[in-house]
């Protein structure tokens, strides 16, 4: 059975980030142990039921996309086995497939997002201005349409808690040069468009897609945190697929739906989950990481 975590107990390791998901832990040779725990973040704000054995899966559907792409970009994977590095009495059947030991790069601080299809935020947007992150789009498009290429429409880093903000381009040139700028869209494209292609063989729409990248101390460009996660992206089924909705997905818009039906107002604390909408959660969760990578954790 998957395990459940909400949040890692490592003594004797050196804590250096708590994320929404996330716990980074600082280990000798420049590495870092990075464990995907079960918080669930929607709207960014943490919600206080975790998702039984979420970070299990976003762990292995990650390392399966880090492996199939690792003809494009590298990856911050070590391949040092997790049991390795854990404290004594620290039981390694809770962290052998929620963590991975990886390189400690140089974040680069934007949100890379790659867009496919007009949904979320960039539906909001478009309908107020026509454009997203300064790319104008064609008129007319409806909720969910297919956009005529796939866009690269970055957002800033929140702290936790904060919001993401969409912005151009142009602000991402600004704040880490032009070229790191450029090949960080270049990258972001190039994954976006091999993923959502392998994922369509499978049933399945990659809608949207948000990466993290950092750069080593050769200023080499790498993947890194997560990869085409349902915490990441949007999965549609495609027999399921409609324009002019939100159409149904396997990642945590399941959740994001059932708070948008109760009225919360997206600012900490986060209401309670029922139980049938975490259940439902994962069930979506195990779904995608079956049909994409053939994995069945339980």
């Amino acid at each position: 059975m998957p395990t459940t975590l909400s949040q890692s107990d490592l003594p004797g390791l050196e804590l250096i980030h708590r994320g929404k998901v996330r716990d980074v832990y600082a280990l000798p040779g420049n590495r870092l142990l990075m464990v995907a725990t079960d918080r669930l973040s929607a709207f960014d704000v943490v919600l206080p039921d975790p998702i039984p054995g979420k970070g299990e899966m976003l762990t292995q559907i990650s390392n399966f996309w880090f492996a199939k792409t690792a003809h494009i970009i590298p990856n911050h994977l070590t391949g040092d086995d997790v049991a390795s590095v854990l404290p004594k009495g620290v039981d390694p059947a809770l962290y052998a497939k929620r963590a991975v030991v990886t390189k400690r790069l140089k974040p680069v601080p934007v949100e890379a997002i790659a867009r496919g299809y007009l949904i979320g935020s960039g539906w909001k947007d478009y309908q107020a201005t026509g454009a997203l992150c300064g790319i104008t789009l064609p008129p007319g498009l409806r909720q969910a349409e297919k956009l005529p290429e796939p866009i690269f429409t970055p957002s800033t880093k929140a702290a936790v808690g904060d919001h993401d903000e969409n912005v151009s381009f142009d602000a991402v040139v600004a704040a880490v040069g032009e070229e790191l700028a450029g090949a960080v869209r270049k990258a972001t494209l190039d994954i976006y468009t091999f993923a959502a292609a392998y994922a369509a063989e499978r049933g399945i729409i990659v809608a949207d897609t948000k990466f993290e990248f950092g750069t080593d101390e050769n200023g080499v460009l790498h993947i890194m945190d997560e990869m085409l996660t349902p915490d990441s992206s949007r999965f549609w089924p495609a027999d399921e697929y409609a324009v002019g909705i939100s159409p149904p997905s396997y990642d945590k818009q399941f959740v994001r739906d059932y708070l948008e039906r109760v009225g919360w107002n997206k600012t900490p604390p986060a209401p309670k989950v029922p139980k049938e909408v975490i259940d439902g959660t994962a069930a979506k969760y195990a779904e995608a990481l079956d049909k994409l990578a053939g994995i069945r954790l339980d």
